[in-house]
This record gives C-alpha cells, sequence and structure tokens, in this order.
C-alpha cells in the first residue's frame, strides 16, 4: 500500500496520472518492471517535454532571443529539479510514516512545505530576472507567468493524492 502511495504521488507530482504509467509488474519483454526512480527520470523527461512545448506555443520569440532563452530556461528546470527532488523526497519519509506520525513528525511535513514554497519563489525571483536579460520584460514575465502556472497544476497533483494527516 505505502509503496503504491508512494509511486502515485510521485508520479501525480511529476504531472500524470498514475494508470498512465503503473501499469504491470513486468514488461512485456518479461525483464523486471523500472524502479520508481527510473519512471520518474522518464516521467520528469517526459514533463520537462511538455513544459517546453507549451512555452513555445505561448512565447513568441525571434530566433536570436530563443538562443539566448531555451538554454536559460534548461538552467532554471535544473535548479527547479533540485527542489522539486527534496519535495519527493519528504513526501516519500511522510507516505510511509503518515500512519504512525507524531506531532513533530505532522509539523515538520509542513515546515518542509514552506520551505519548499519559499525556496520556487526565491528561484522565480532570480530566474525573472536572469530572464529579462534575455528577453523583453514582458515576454520574461509572461515566461514566469506559464512556468508558475504548470507548477501551481503539478502541486495541486501532489497534494491530492497526500494523504491528510490523523
Amino acid at each position: 500500500m505505502r509503496k503504491t502511495l508512494a509511486f502515485l504521488v510521485a508520479v501525480g507530482f511529476l504531472g500524470v496520472s498514475a494508470s498512465d504509467r503503473a501499469a504491470a509488474p513486468q514488461s512485456p519483454t518479461g525483464k523486471p518492471a523500472p524502479t520508481v526512480d527510473e519512471i520518474l527520470k522518464s516521467v520528469r523527461s517526459d514533463l520537462q517535454a511538455s513544459k517546453a512545448d507549451v512555452m513555445a506555443k505561448n512565447l513568441t520569440l525571434t530566433s536570436e532571443q530563443a538562443a539566448k532563452f531555451w538554454p536559460a530556461f534548461e538552467q532554471y528546470q535544473k535548479e527547479q529539479n533540485v527542489i522539486m527532488d527534496d519535495q519527493l523526497k519528504g513526501i516519500q519519509t511522510y507516505v510511509d510514516n503518515y500512519e504512525s506520525l507524531d506531532d513533530a513528525s505532522a509539523l515538520g511535513l509542513m515546515n518542509a512545505h514552506l520551505d519548499r514554497d519559499n525556496k520556487m519563489t526565491a528561484l522565480r525571483q532570480k530566474w525573472l530576472g536572469e530572464f529579462q536579460k534575455v528577453l523583453p520584460t514582458k515576454l520574461a514575465v509572461r515566461a514566469m507567468q506559464i512556468v508558475r502556472r504548470l507548477s501551481l497544476v503539478q502541486q495541486l497533483q501532489v497534494a491530492a493524492r497526500i494523504p491528510l494527516v490523523y
């Protein structure tokens, strides 16, 4: 149950439904099913490609702007992944122990969520400035609006799958 819940949370965190990825315990070739880490890596890759696609469809960039923006955006995603990975580790710990959670652990979970929010806000503030170095301000703001909206959707998916403290 806990591994399944952890899998659902992790996959939900990355923006896809668990049913899209968790079909059978073994692959059709008879090889062992991929680990959660392998699935997360694959899903993250798919999600980042989807994010880039959404960004590309909603930003009209000149070739000069694109040549500067996309490497910056890729670096932003790498820094964001560090924060997201820390959050996943915290969620995994919570999922493994939520049935026997004490007050200190419950408070630790909430503080970890708030810390993640602060780190993401700081990261967005930093990268808004970086995006402004390569794009006109309104376009940089638009890029950050899109990034933030995508993140909010992902966080909602995570929150919906995490059992409440009891």
